[in-house]
């Protein structure tokens, strides 16, 4: 065997060593380390609503009215609360309506000068307010719905934010959703409601 051949192996081992312990060996693989293929979700929070919002503890939006509410039931008002009420607002006034066809309208309790301090009403809450009438029977009180057709039916709660008291050129007894509405347009800050279903 020529002399050269074991000389140039041991250069060679030489060399790799060098190399070796000059760029140290290779790093471990971190096997915590997330592979960029990956995502991971991060939980984001929930964002804190400023909306002004109508709710009730007994029916959610778009639930059904429970019996309870109705003419089938005990003929209750519904328990309501609102917040995040908008700023500068001195009274409040609430509509039930339904709406069972275009150009009609049925309303069943308005409540104005409610004062600004009150955010709920209880169930059959009395002495909050002052009524106006109802489309059922022209009185100044709250009228249940009664449907006369059977089947699902669709009934808003609306309360108004006002900046002040509504003015009326009619006698109480004779304010009415129409003439609410008409004397609150130009003073309202702005308006919750929660819409239901009442099925016969």
């Amino acid at each position: 065997m020529p002399r050269t051949f074991p000389f140039l192996l041991l250069m060679l081992l030489v060399a790799t060593s060098c190399g070796f312990l000059r760029n140290g060996p290779p790093p471990p693989r971190d096997n915590a380390q997330a592979d960029p293929q990956q995502t991971v979700d991060t939980p984001k929070p929930t964002p804190t609503s400023t909306e002004f919002v109508l709710t009730s503890p007994d029916v959610v939006e778009a639930g059904n009215l429970p019996a309870e509410y109705t003419c089938d039931g005990a003929s209750a008002t519904l328990p309501l609360a609102w917040k995040n009420v908008p700023s500068g607002t001195t009274s409040f006034a609430i509509v039930m309506h339904h709406i069972p066809g275009p150009g009609d309208s049925h309303w069943y309790w308005v409540l104005y000068n409610i004062p600004a301090s009150v955010t709920a009403l209880a169930k059959n809450s009395q002495g909050v307010g002052t009524l106006g009438t109802n489309s059922v029977n022209d009185r100044t009180e709250y009228s249940p719905p009664c449907s006369k057709g059977p089947g699902a039916k669709d009934y808003t709660y609306t309360v108004y934010a006002l900046a002040s008291a509504p003015e009326f050129t009619v006698a109480p007894d004779a304010v009415d959703r129409d003439t609410l509405l008409a004397a609150i347009a130009d003073r309202t800050l702005g308006s919750a409601t929660l819409n239901i279903v009442y099925s016969r």
